[in-house]
């Protein structure tokens, strides 16, 4: 096929134009996503963006109140198609998907889910998407303190020993400086001089800049309600990336005990990872299996198995999808796993998660933002 955009495995091929909202450009319905060339990646994003409901959870009576939208949930009521990851059990699988590494890697992507909460709206936020008339969420909103809530994917964990790194894709990469520069280490005479930096991707429409960065906090490791609080404060915005609808944190621990537990989760979910594409690769466009853990309504991790739906290629690097698996507000940013790909934001960025959650179309149809996915 010539064309830029490519969709593979169409479920519903009519309902194309709708998943493809653009402004009106005078031209015909000729003019259709597999006839239209654009000459850039930039124009395909603002041709061929998806739009739809946000799903961040907005909460104005702040942590107190996350409990009762999970209660009053519309979308989907009574919850009954997510599992607890602490109930999660190789028989929550797919039959003929009852694969014990399979299980192993839903529980290690698990492990790395944590819940995101933004306490500022930026007063930077666009009105549109880019280019486009759909309107940006929370733009009405700029200024305010409420809070919300979405959930990020840990993607990289970096010890660092006097300014060296023990990176597991090789190599000690010098810095210049040598001590943690954690809230905590700052206000010390004596920093430490052993800490870990830990990348997180989210969503942008969840962490736009660094104004909301520093209204940014991670709870790691909410696993269940009576869990207890392990919290970040302090967050910085390394990247971002409005059209395809991602955000890189990174923050900062001299927690041995927070550290050391997460680049263990780090390597065995990598481990874990790399059996599994070998796997199933060959069969993914069969199976279509998608499964996603995030933090809906900004309670305690919960999994959903789904299937994707659609494929969409977005020139030659970048692809988003469309599945079944079951999302809610506050699943915005949560890494959505399609079993058999490999997918990451940069050839240089880390491999440990996959397509960030951008939104809904409708109950039953989700969508990605864009990675490069192999």
């Amino acid at each position: 096929m010539d064309s830029d955009l490519q969709i593979e495995n169409i479920g519903q091929q009519n309902t194309i134009s709708s998943v493809f909202p653009r402004k009106s450009n005078g031209k015909t319905n000729e003019d259709s996503p597999r006839n239209m060339k654009p000459q850039s990646d930039a124009e395909l994003f603002d041709s061929y963006q998806l739009f739809g409901n946000h799903e961040t959870q907005m909460s104005e009576g702040g942590e107190a109140d996350l409990h009762r939208c999970l209660i009053d949930c519309t979308k989907h009521p009574g919850h009954s198609q997510f599992i607890p990851v602490g109930d999660f059990s190789l028989n929550h699988l797919p039959e003929g998907h009852r694969d014990v590494e399979l299980y192993r890697l839903v529980k290690a992507l698990a492990d790395l889910t944590v819940r995101v909460d933004v306490r500022m709206t930026s007063p930077r936020r666009p009105e549109y998407w880019p280019n486009t008339e759909a309107l940006y969420p929370f733009y009405s909103m700029r200024n305010s303190l409420n809070l919300r809530t979405g959930t990020g994917i840990v993607s990289d964990v970096n010890k660092f020993t006097d300014g060296y790194s023990d990176r597991l894709y090789g190599g000690q990469h010098d810095l210049d400086y040598v001590r943690c520069w954690c809230e905590k280490c700052q206000g010390s005479d004596s920093p430490s001089d052993v800490w870990w930096e830990i990348v997180v991707y989210t969503a942008t429409h969840v962490v736009y800049d660094d104004i909301e960065g520093g209204y940014t906090s991670l709870r790691l490791f909410y696993d269940k309600e009576r869990s207890p609080v392990v919290t970040i404060d302090k967050v910085s915005v390394e990247d971002a990336d409005v059209r395809r609808d991602w955000c890189k944190l990174k923050y900062v621990t001299c927690d041995r005990n927070i550290g050391d537990k997460l680049k263990k989760m780090f390597i065995h979910c990598h481990d874990i990872r790399k059996k599994v594409y070998d796997k199933y690769r060959s069969f993914r466009d069969v199976d279509k299996l998608t499964f996603i853990v995030s933090h809906p309504h900004g309670c305690s991790k919960q999994i959903s198995i789904g299937q994707w739906r659609d494929r969409l290629l977005v020139g030659e690097r970048y692809s988003k999808f469309t599945y079944t698996t079951c999302t809610c507000p506050g699943s915005s940013g949560a890494s959505v796993y399609c079993v058999g790909f490999t997918s990451f934001i940069g050839y240089s960025c880390g491999w440990l998660y996959q397509l960030v959650h951008s939104g809904s179309l409708n109950s039953e149809l989700n969508f990605s933002g864009a990675s490069y996915v192999e």
